[in-house]
């Protein structure tokens, strides 16, 4: 498909085998020659109405595979997960970009970094696809549970803290990680855009709370999440930000993390919300 200016794109459902499930992304690929300012990729993207979008340019350093710019209706963001790993199996499934064959793994140049994704392939081609964070792990800080629940319609008694406060966590974008007491707790959580901007700076500027619990025995996952920002929408599936999580919770255990220094868990989230991600 192409859009009037001759624009060549993509749609695909991300963290999901399953249409119209998971996160949606839509990839737009601008050919060499051709520009867009951030204000005209932005309209774009608000014309998806996707959680992102992004925009595939020749890189500037040939030895790499494209430049990607991510765009929420909203904003301009360094790094996002989905959007990398969306982008990643659409140029797999396409076999080139740029004239370049597409092989076992792609290099994006993004805001935050380089961002190299090696390519998942089953017997029908590209199944998936998986990334390597531009950026360590880091935390910049923690916020009261009062204002980290009111944001996200619950109380502080429904925070666990016993493991960590609630943190701003972070490998390339920063997200508010709170853990939360129970299932139901998880289920009745809900956005709640005036009290991002009334609680603490760093809440305001992070405007993104990541909440999760850890899933019962028997369980399917090890982990269901929700993410929730101040622009009022809740996300389906948020790599960058279980990245985040994955890295917190290494940090704070060692003993879960495996002979190959690697955590390794399966995370629901967009359950709630009928979009269920893996």
């Amino acid at each position: 498909m192409a859009t009037g200016a001759g624009i060549a794109f993509e749609t695909i459902d991300v963290f999901t085998d399953t249409a119209c499930g998971g996160n949606p992304l839509g990839v737009c690929f601008l050919p060499a020659g051709v520009e867009l300012s951030a204000a005209q990729m932005l309209k774009i993207t608000a014309e998806f109405n996707y959680s992102e979008s992004t925009f595939v340019m020749p890189p500037a350093d040939p030895a790499h595979t494209a430049r990607v710019r991510i765009f929420t209706p909203a904003t301009e963001v360094p790094f996002a997960g989905h959007p990398n790993v969306g982008t990643a199996a659409v140029l797999a499934r396409r076999g080139e970009c740029f004239g370049k064959p597409i092989g076992e793994e792609v290099v994006f140049e993004e805001e935050a970094g380089l961002v190299p994704v090696r390519i998942q392939r089953g017997e029908g081609g590209a199944v998936g696809a998986t990334l390597t964070a531009p950026q360590p792990f880091a935390v910049s800080g923690t916020l009261e549970c009062a204002e980290v629940a009111a944001a996200i319609g619950l109380t502080s008694a429904d925070i666990r803290t016993d493991s960590h406060a609630p943190t701003v966590a972070s490998v390339g974008l920063p997200f508010v990680v709170a853990e939360l007491s129970s299932r139901e707790a998880l289920e009745r959580s809900r956005n709640v855009v005036a009290e991002f901007s009334s609680g603490s700076e760093q809440l305001e500027t992070v405007g993104k709370i990541l909440c999760y619990i850890r899933a019962d025995d028997g369980d399917s996952v090890d982990i269901r999440a929700r993410m929730f920002t101040k622009r009022g929408n809740e996300d389906p599936a948020t790599g960058s930000a279980n990245c985040a999580l994955l890295g917190l919770l290494a940090s704070l255990d060692s003993s879960t993390v495996d002979a190959t220094e690697t955590l390794r868990l399966r995370i629901a989230q967009g359950v709630e919300m009928g979009r269920p991600s893996l």
